[in-house]
């Protein structure tokens, strides 16, 4: 599988875009820096996630960026999409790497050092840490404390991305601890998304904000 760079991982929320245009809103995000976005879809049809996902794997693909579809395999097998993020209460991610292959991106969410063994052993080509911070886009996510994450960081051999309540004014105290942060309001939830998404950068890789 190619090289991936997860350095500014976007999770998709409608309701962080309200009447906003999704794609419009993607592309603003990948123009102010954004890596690779997951999209996210729970209360939406499975033709409508469907359709979205293949305008959505368009826009990614115009400026080579991968798509990583949440949960749904058989919507990113359908629209070719670059890979699948599960849930430790999803389809198993050894089962997953077998229906997607293994040129395809696989992430699973961990919350300690036993799952993130386990999702490296199952084929996991990075792991989502959190949640690291509270957040407010998934009410039900339990807050870890960040020495967790420097334990799975320090041991597991895989690449670790930092999720849950991210922004610019918390994410120096990640510095050195993961390849990337995935976020969602602190990007789709601001008026100037591009702007939002390259403040977010310049934190992460230059540890300034």
């Amino acid at each position: 599988m190619r090289n991936v760079d997860y350095s500014l991982y976007l999770v998709t929320d409608r309701k962080m875009i309200g009447e906003r245009n999704l794609l419009r809103c993607v592309e603003e995000a990948i123009n102010g820096g954004v890596t690779i976005v997951q999209l996210r879809e729970k209360e939406i049809s499975s033709l409508e996630f469907y359709n979205t996902a293949i305008k959505l794997k368009e826009l990614t693909t115009k400026y080579n960026i991968p798509l990583v579809i949440n949960d749904r395999v058989d919507i990113a097998l359908a629209v070719d999409a670059d890979g699948v993020h599960v849930g430790q209460e999803d389809i198993p991610a050894k089962k997953i790497r077998e229906l997607i292959g293994k040129n395809k991106i696989l992430g699973v969410s961990v919350t300690n050092i036993e799952e993130a063994y386990r999702a490296v052993e199952d084929g996991a080509d990075y792991i989502g840490v959190g949640a690291i911070f509270p957040t407010d886009t998934k009410k039900d996510a339990t807050n870890l404390n960040i020495d967790v994450l420097k334990e799975i960081r320090n041991k597991v051999n895989c690449k670790v991305v930092a999720i849950g309540g991210i922004n610019e004014k918390n994410i120096n105290a990640l510095k050195g601890l993961c390849d990337g942060v995935a976020v969602v309001s602190a990007i789709l939830g601001k008026e100037n998304i591009e702007l939002a998404a390259k403040k977010l950068k310049v934190c992460f890789y230059k540890n300034k904000c």
